[in-house]
């Protein structure tokens, strides 16, 4: 029997962790950013541009987490960075959803 090393497990600690922020979370940072986006965009001449933009723009928001979060040095940073980004959009979709008018 041979028992894991301490590099072992953290390279397979610091693998998972990999692998659920580029997953499960970035797909939900980026649906968030994609309610969010609504939003802050301008609505532009036909009314529609700030809901049709961010549904078109879905695949490239989810890539570059995705790859932000793949390609990143040091995973703590990543985490940070993607987390933040779907804070802040979580917060604009409750402010806006608490402030409206029943």
């Amino acid at each position: 029997m041979t028992s894991a090393s301490p590099a072992d497990t953290s390279s397979r600690h610091s693998l998972w962790s990999r692998v659920v922020l580029a997953g499960p979370v970035v797909f939900a940072v980026a649906c968030l950013v994609m309610a969010g986006s609504a939003l802050w965009l301008p609505a532009g001449p036909a009314q529609i541009d700030n809901l049709v933009l961010p549904i078109l723009l879905f695949p490239a928001i989810w890539a570059a987490l995705f790859f932000c979060a793949c390609l990143a040095r040091r995973l703590t940073r990543a985490w940070i960075f993607i987390a933040g980004i779907g804070l802040l959009h979580a917060a604009l979709i409750a402010q806006h959803l608490l402030h409206s008018a029943p």
